[in-house]
């Protein structure tokens, strides 16, 4: 997985792929590929975790996050 951010181009907003991600790839300009794009959202702690610094929350599993929050 690459985490990448999204930047204004024009009156667009695009995505830039880094270019060491680009060579383990295999990939060229003018590929076409698929991306599955998943939201990150801040999730603040609780418990032993109080006063820690803020984490991002993984949607990605969400099955391992309890169901009932």
């Amino acid at each position: 997985m690459v985490e990448v951010e999204l930047r204004e181009w024009g009156h667009s907003v695009g995505l830039i792929v880094p270019a060491d991600k680009l060579k383990e790839l295999g990939l060229k300009k003018g590929d076409k590929v698929d991306v599955d794009i998943v939201k990150k959202r801040r999730a603040d702690a609780f418990g032993i975790c109080k006063g820690a610094k803020s984490f991002e929350e993984d949607n990605e599993h969400e099955d391992l996050w309890r169901k009932n929050r």
